[in-house]
């Protein structure tokens, strides 16, 4: 059985690939962030500044999944 997915929100800051993106968490930790695949697929792309949803698996928090713009709330 997988554990599942931390979720959190993030600020990115730079495109540093097609798909990837240099991101910070709330708690200031720095993380290299790509699309999923549903993103790339539509061909999404963010700005910097923009904030998203991300989900980090709990083996690896360096590495995090954009999985889309995050809600204003």
């Amino acid at each position: 059985m997988t554990d599942p997915p931390i979720l959190a929100q993030g600020t990115l800051h730079e495109q540093i690939g097609p798909i990837l993106y240099r991101a910070t968490l709330p708690n200031g930790k720095p993380v290299i962030a790509h699309l999923s695949k549903p993103l790339t697929d539509s061909q999404a792309v963010f700005e910097a500044g923009s904030r998203v949803d991300l989900e980090l698996t709990p083996y690896d928090f360096d590495i995090a999944r954009i999985t889309g713009r995050a809600s204003e709330s």
